[in-house]
């Protein structure tokens, strides 16, 4: 199967995810900064959700652009990450909507670290495909990041059973981790590119 089917697919979910998330906004009751202000909370928990979609958009463009093909594994891989992405607008609003209670920021979590294993699996399906000494898997190489984002996401599971916002603070940590792009990703693709077209 050709990988741009793959990634106009996944493309035009993400693109939905965020669409979702924003239309979910309520307008202030007040056309005043007081009325803003009460919508802060949300402005908050869309942009901790919107700064997540774009990292895995992000990652994922990069990632199939070092793919040389597409297996039906690396499509189920696929799929199985973006059900867990699309689960973030309601996970989202749920928060949001209760204030972020104990309850609902706990299982904010927990979609964050499925949607992390997700992804690791449809990272080592390519690599799979590529093989041990493919670009994808060099590029990856110990991916200090990927193991220890777990670790926060549990981490800020267990706080959240404490302080709730603590537990929101920890999955915003993993969030500033991955903020800057993966330049092993990008280092690689530049390699790749330059090794296949030299002129």
């Amino acid at each position: 199967m050709e990988k741009n089917r793959l990634e106009a697919l996944s493309d035009g979910v993400l693109a939905i995810i965020i669409t979702i998330m924003v239309l979910e906004f309520h307008t202030p009751e007040e056309p005043t900064w007081a009325g803003l202000a009460t919508i802060f909370p949300s402005l908050l928990s869309y942009l901790l959700s919107f700064i997540y979609i774009g990292i895995y958009w992000n990652n994922h463009h990069h990632m199939i652009k070092l793919a040389s093909q597409v297996t039906g594994g690396i499509l189920w891989a696929n799929l199985h990450l973006l059900f867990w992405l699309s689960l973030v607008p309601f996970m989202t609003r749920w928060m949001d909507e209760s204030g972020f209670a104990t309850v609902p920021v706990f299982v904010y979590g927990v979609n964050l670290l499925l949607a992390a294993i997700a992804y690791t699996i449809l990272q080592a399906q390519f690599i799979r495909q590529q093989g041990p000494d493919g670009v994808l898997a060099r590029a990856v190489g110990r991916n200090a990041k990927g193991r220890i984002s777990p670790a926060i996401y549990v981490a800020g599971c267990l706080l959240s059973l404490w302080i709730p916002l603590l537990g929101v603070a920890a999955y915003a940590v993993v969030a500033g981790l991955w903020l800057v792009p993966d330049r092993r990703l990008e280092r690689a693709f530049r390699q790749e590119a330059e090794r296949t077209d030299p002129g």
